[in-house]
Order: C-alpha cells, then structure tokens, then sequence
C-alpha cells in the first residue's frame, strides 16, 4: 500500500496537510481492486460511523446500496404525488372551464361528464409526473454538478475504465486523517490519496466569459418573445413570415380568393345551371324523395327489403339522432326537452306514437321528408343520414308505433295487451 497527494498539476509531499496555504482538504479516495471489496470497504465505512462518503466505479455494483447505508429511495413517492397533482389540476381546469366558467349546452349533454374529460386528466397527471420524475432526481442527487475535486487527481480517471474507489469527504464528523486513511488500508484499499481543493472564494467564482456568454444567450432568447409582443400590439399590411410551408401554400385556388383566370375573378364557380353530377342524378322519386306521381308513397321503396338487419339499423341511426328530442321510445321526452324544461323553458317535441299527435297517420314518404328536411324547429338531417338509413329510421318508427298500439287481437295466443 502506497499513500500519495498528488491535485493532477505537481506533486506534493505526503503528510497531513498541503504545501499551499490557500487550499484545504476535501477529503480521501480511496481505490480498490475488485467490485467486491469496494463492497466490503463501503459495509466497513459505514460501519464505522462514517456518513459523508461515496462510492465510484464503471458499472453498477449489485449490493452498493446496503453497503452504503443508502435508504430506498423516496422519489417513487413524490412522483406519485405529483401525479395526482396533475390529475386534480387538469380535472379542475376542465370543470372550471366546461361546467363553471363557460357552461355550454351541446345538444342536451351535461356540461360536466367525467368520460369526456378523462383524456386531458390522463394527459396532465402523466405530464406532472414526468416533470416531477425529471427535476425530483435532479434535486435528490444534487444535480446538476459538472465538476467535482477528484477530477483533480490523475488516478481518479480510472474510474470510468477499470477503477474502484471510495471518497471520503473531510466534511464528516468523524473524518481525522490518520485514522481515516488507517481505516481505509484496513478496508483493503490499494491506494490512499488526499485531495485538496482552493479555498480562495475567487477561485471558486464562475469565469468572468462565462457569465458573458450567459448574459448575452439570455438576451437572445428574449428577442422572439419581444417579437411575438410586438406582433399582437401591432397591425400589418404584409403577410406572416412563413418558415415552413407544409401545406398552407398550395398552387390551387381557394373558394375565399380571387382568381384571375375567369373574367369575374371568382375561384367559387358554384354549379352550373342545368348539370347534374354523375352519380348524383336522384331519378327515382320514391326512393330520394319519398313521392310518387306527386303524391306521398305509403309504403316502401321497391329497393328496400324489409329485413331485421334493417330494423336494427333504423333502432341505431333513431337512438343516436333521434332519441335527444323524441326520446327512446318516441314519446317526446328525450333528454333535450327533459334539459330544457329544468332550466325553465320549452323544448316541444312531438310524441311519435300517440295517435292524437298526427305522426300515426303520416304517409312514409311524409315521414321520410320530414327526416330529409325537417319540419318547424327540427333540423333536416339529409346531410347527415345517408337515404337508406332515413328509411330504415321510418321502419323502425313505425316499429315503436306498433308496439305502443297494437290491439289485443293482434297479438299471439297466449299474451295480453300491458
């Protein structure tokens, strides 16, 4: 076993103290030949009492950690705290937004359902979470830390190759240097070397050109957010800086701009009178317009085959645009009158399968074009419902009406009229 000082810029004597009357100790490395004596010096460090060291090798050593003395660690905690702050934050943003702040009635739904607003929660708790992961194993290593004393001793740069070492620190209550290093050669360690650093408040103060260059990085970093102020106080003539394209620019012509290649200087040429699009000549009367001679066809379509299949469709396509208002089974409670009514206002809208209310004794191409076109208050929905599925819409309406309606003689033997 040797013992040496040596700062990585001269030698030094051995001894117990420095030749340099401005540099104080910070402590001793140690080094160690294999994984597993770095394991047993570090059980017989802390064994001793001693707090304030640290263990440095290549790899990660299996079974360091007991060693050392060094607890589990707390940030799994802290992450999950910070999880559930996201989680409270991002809940509370969106009720304060959606149900308080701005309440919005979007045909019938309440202005606070959790479903809806479990993917921005999702989002802020796993956004808190990492933030809280980041900076929490930052803080609890004492990061960030670009230099340390070590890197001031030669032998210190095996660590990131084959060495094993353990530091010391003079900051411990029990370090006295003699018995430290005793101790130390006692662990097993193959080489003991002090390290001393300048205590001269000076030399431990950030370059002059460092804080330059911070300074002037920062200033720079400044100038886009003075842009983007200056650019929402002001007004311009000139079009927006650009950078990336993507697809905003195109050689085409936009319904909204002028074009110069017609003599109106419209790029909207709207239809052409006369024309039809192919595809879209809608001929057939009964099936598109629900007439026939004039008239309102009473039953269906000859291309439609009543089917169960079809029945089932008309249900879906009714419950998802109908039942709001007419409600599920046709009464004309749906959820929007329902709303409406519990605020104070009125929302009528006609009960389908009560024969007073007229809609028994429609014709289906009535029905069809009230769907197609609305009637009153009712929107038409032929932009939005395919021909096939008004009609399917029909069927089933006139499935509810039947059910609601039937006489007992109608049923089979065996059931009686509710």
């Amino acid at each position: 076993m040797s013992t040496a000082h040596d700062n990585g810029a001269g030698d030094r004597p051995n001894g117990n103290g420095s030749d340099d009357q401005n540099e104080e100790m910070h402590g001793l490395l140690a080094e160690f030949e294999t994984p597993g004596a770095l394991v047993a010096a570090a059980r017989k460090v802390k064994n001793a009492g001693y707090t304030e060291f640290d263990c440095y090798s290549p790899f990660p050593v299996h079974g360091i950690d007991p060693a050392m003395g060094i607890q589990r660690t707390k940030l799994p905690l802290v992450i999950f705290a910070g999880g559930l702050t996201g989680l409270f934050l991002g809940t509370l943003m969106q009720w304060w937004m959606n149900a308080y702040n701005w309440p919005w009635n979007v045909a019938g739904k309440p202005t606070w359902s959790i479903p809806a607003n479990v993917p921005i929660s999702y989002e802020t708790t796993i956004l808190l979470s990492v933030l809280t992961t980041f900076f929490g194993m930052w803080a609890a290593n004492k990061l960030p830390q670009v230099w340390h004393p070590f890197f001031r001793l030669d032998r210190f740069a095996k660590v990131t190759d084959d060495g094993f070492f353990l530091g010391v620190e003079a900051s411990d209550k029990r370090f006295e240097l003699e018995q430290t290093k005793q101790l130390l050669v006692a662990a097993g360690a193959t080489h003991v070397e002090e390290c001393y650093v300048d205590a001269r408040p000076e030399a431990r103060n950030v370059p002059k050109w460092i804080w330059a260059a911070m300074t002037i990085m920062t200033m720079l970093a400044l100038i886009p957010v003075a842009l983007v102020f200056k650019a929402r106080a002001t007004k311009s003539p000139d079009p927006h800086y650009h950078v990336f394209s993507d697809m905003d620019y195109q050689p085409k012509a936009k319904s909204d701009q002028a074009f110069a290649e017609f003599a109106d200087g419209r790029a909207n040429r709207g239809e052409l009178p006369g024309t039809v699009a192919r595809g879209h000549l809608k001929a057939d009367d009964a099936y598109y317009r629900g007439l026939a001679n004039g008239e309102w066809i009473t039953g269906l379509p000859a291309q439609l085959e009543v089917t169960p299949a079809l029945v089932d469709r008309g249900q879906e396509r009714y419950n998802i645009y109908c039942a709001p208002c007419h409600g599920y089974d046709g009464a004309g409670q749906g959820i929007i009158p329902a709303r409406v009514a519990g605020i104070g206002g009125a929302w009528p809208a006609r009960n389908l399968t009560d024969p007073k209310a007229g809609v028994i004794q429609m014709r289906n191409g009535q029905l069809f074009n009230t769907i197609s076109n609305g009637f009153n208050s009712m929107m038409g929905y032929a932009s939005q419902i395919p021909v096939e599925d008004r009609w399917a819409i029909v069927l089933y309406v006139r499935a509810l009406q039947r059910s609601q309606n039937a006489a007992e003689s109608e049923l089979p033997a065996g059931h009686q009229v509710r």
